[in-house]
């Protein structure tokens, strides 16, 4: 989009374009010399504004190509049939750059037949490529006055003037009403029988595409690439960084491919929680077929005694139990959360077994939804029947135990430490070595009282962004762990989703010989800082090269999983731009003083109050039924942060508008 300078404000006006009466202000008005007044600036609003303050200038052909020295250069002529009513020529245009002996046009597209066909005897001869570009399969291209649709079934006619097509990628792979994909068409094989080159457009990582894809748009290019039955020639892309590496590095990758990273874990966040709702055995049975190492069970008790896997100790977070009879057993209890819920402990295993599951939809703030389709499949186990169900995966290196609250739990009379290494024993995986055993809580006393009782990996999680940890800190930790997990912030800080810098945190915590595991990674690009370019493999591949990191907790472990196997890892100084780790800040340092956002205070350093808590008390005689009376306000960190897990993301409206005015 063109910002309007000061000698262009008053003088908007409408014109026919395509047969269409459209209202702005036209390059035909103006001179080159009055548009050196008006600056570029982001003309897509779901997508950051900052670097608007750079001024950058319009651009001419041979500007662009002198001093990019681009290694393809493409022209595509939109509007010739516009031009020509106003006695510009696009064809004398054209032939004038491609005499230019200083500079080299590839391709030429246009949506209009008459124009190609009327620069078509002149590239007979030509390395340069004429393409048909096709637009909506409604829209009327003027000078044949068909549809595009009727278009595309004389391909033969095409090839009298074009070399090759342009389809938006619906036109290959289409989609249902609910984002779903439909079979593919015959449309690349009939163009490929006619000698025609197939060009897919209309590809965005930051706009939601079909379910099927699982918000990983590596995954969607994937599909026309390498689907086993045909493969387009190439794709149009506001993001040309994922086609180039899913192309060179992911494209024909068995599933078997040996893995580049083998110093990654892959661990899972309530198994395959981006396509099935969490902790349910196909959220976990899609795990291990993803390719998962470490499937977790975040441990939750029952009113009954038994230890389940839930992603939530709220029913209201994973299930429908808010619309069932049980809610009117909605209580607050702020030792556990703000605001109120339906917890586990007051229902039987029988009754929440029988409850529906509700996928978890952490982005739906900005209409992100996860498959619709299984909102509501899938049944929760027990931690019994998780282990059994690990157990018999071959694949599995090991499993992830999660304990929280667990010193509320035993005041009600519920001790869900013994309960975990119960569970352990009696599935015998305190007598095996095939598969490893973690055990993570936020609670040292929980590791404390774990590591006087078993040999189990402890994992100390760190349920607060950081900017450090103190040395004594450090020691603390590694008094009852082997491993941390902390948060992507921790990593590489930022400030309204620009990464601003690097933390000393992983390195740190690494030299003293601790893992570091860093969550949550996930698909949906408003999960993601602007410097990864709305693309979860960037994003990945920056905290695996860039911060070396040991693991990732993931609700889509397929896509971390396919990382790992990509071919462009390890190769050093051959290593391709689009698998570099991205610099932190370099994005940041870009936006220009007036459009800097609002300083933000950096993340506090976990201390050593921060880690070392009290032995856990005795387990009560009797869990009560109810909220105990005169329950205290939520506990703090000495830093001030209450110990809530909270998941923040910087506003985005602008996100939110753009994509309700794509439905």
């Amino acid at each position: 989009m063109v910002l309007v300078g000061r000698l262009l404000v008053g003088q908007e006006k409408a014109y026919l374009v395509n047969g269409v009466s459209t209202k702005g202000w036209f390059s035909i008005d103006y001179t080159l010399k009055d548009l050196g007044n008006v600056i570029l600036n982001q003309g897509v609003y779901s997508r950051p504004s900052r670097l608007d303050g750079n001024n950058y200038p319009i651009m001419t052909v041979q500007d662009t190509y002198t001093q990019f020295k681009p290694p393809g250069f493409w022209l595509n002529i939109q509007h010739d049939a516009f031009y020509a009513q106003h006695n510009l020529s696009m064809r004398n245009f054209v032939l004038s750059v491609t005499r230019n002996v200083n500079v080299t046009v590839d391709y030429i597209s246009s949506p209009e037949v008459a124009f190609l066909q009327s620069i078509a005897p002149r590239f007979q001869n030509s390395t340069t490529k004429l393409v048909f570009r096709f637009l909506g399969q409604n829209d009327v291209e003027l000078s044949t006055n068909q549809t595009y649709d009727s278009l595309l079934k004389n391909l033969t006619f095409i090839k009298t003037f074009a070399s090759g097509i342009i389809v938006p990628k619906s036109y290959i792979w289409p989609v249902d009403a609910n984002l779903y994909l439909l079979p593919s068409t015959s449309v690349v094989l009939d163009a490929h029988k006619e000698g025609l080159e197939v060009f897919a457009s209309e590809f965005y990582n930051d706009v939601p595409f079909s379910f099927n894809y699982s918000y990983d748009p590596v995954a969607e290019y994937l599909k026309f690439v390498d689907n086993g039955n045909f493969a387009v020639d190439g794709v149009i892309s506001d993001f040309p960084i994922t086609p180039s590496a899913a192309i060179d590095c992911f494209a024909h990758l068995s599933k078997n491919a040996s893995k580049q990273a083998v110093d990654l874990l892959v661990i899972s966040m309530n198994g395959a929680s981006g396509d099935f709702p969490g902790c349910t055995d196909l959220a976990y049975s899609k795990a291990i077929e993803d390719g998962v190492d470490i499937l977790d069970c975040p441990v939750q008790m029952t009113k009954d005694g038994t230890a389940i896997c839930l992603s939530s100790i709220n029913l209201i977070d994973s299930t429908t139990v808010a619309q069932s009879s049980f809610s009117n057993l909605t209580t607050t209890i702020p030792e556990i959360m703000q605001g109120s819920g339906i917890f586990t402990f007051n229902l039987s295993w029988s009754d929440i077994r029988n409850l529906t599951s509700v996928i978890s939809s952490p982005q739906s703030a900005y209409r992100l939804f996860r498959n619709p389709r299984f909102r509501n499949a899938g049944n929760f186990l027990t931690l019994s029947e998780f282990l059994a169900t690990a157990k018999n995966a071959s694949s599995l290196q090991g499993v992830l135990i999660s304990i929280e609250n667990a010193p509320f739990l035993l005041e009600q009379g519920f001790d869900v430490t013994d309960a975990v290494l119960n569970a352990l024993s009696e599935a015998g995986y305190d007598k095996q070595t095939a598969q490893t055993v973690m055990i993570q809580s936020s609670n040292s006393s929980v590791l404390v009282k774990l590591k006087s009782k078993t040999n189990y990996k402890l994992v100390f999680k760190v349920d607060e962004d950081i900017g450090g940890a103190q040395n004594a800190t450090i020691d603390d930790i590694k008094r009852f762990a082997s491993a941390v997990v902390i948060s992507k912030d921790s990593v590489f800080p930022e400030n309204t989703a620009y990464v601003t810098g690097v933390t000393t945190v992983v390195p740190r915590l690494q030299a003293a010989n601790l893992s570091v595991y860093v969550q949550t990674f996930s698909n949906e690009f408003t999960s993601q800082a602007w410097d990864f370019f709305s693309d979860a493999t960037v994003e990945i591949n920056s905290y695996h090269v860039g911060g070396s990191i040991n693991g990732v907790i993931t609700d889509f472990p397929k896509t971390s999983d396919r990382y790992r196997r990509n071919r462009c890892l390890n190769k050093g100084n051959s290593t391709p731009g689009y698998m570099s780790p991205v610099q932190p800040g370099s994005l940041y340092q870009l936006i220009t003083p007036a459009y800097l956002p609002p300083a933000e205070a950096p993340n506090p350093y976990l201390t050593e109050a921060d880690v070392v808590e009290p032995p856990l008390p005795p387990v009560a005689a009797k869990s009560p039924t109810s909220s105990p009376p005169g329950t205290p306000a939520a506990p703090t960190s000495p830093n001030g942060q209450p110990k809530f897990a909270t998941s923040i993301i910087v506003p985005l409206m602008a996100v939110l508008l753009a994509i309700f005015s794509l439905f």
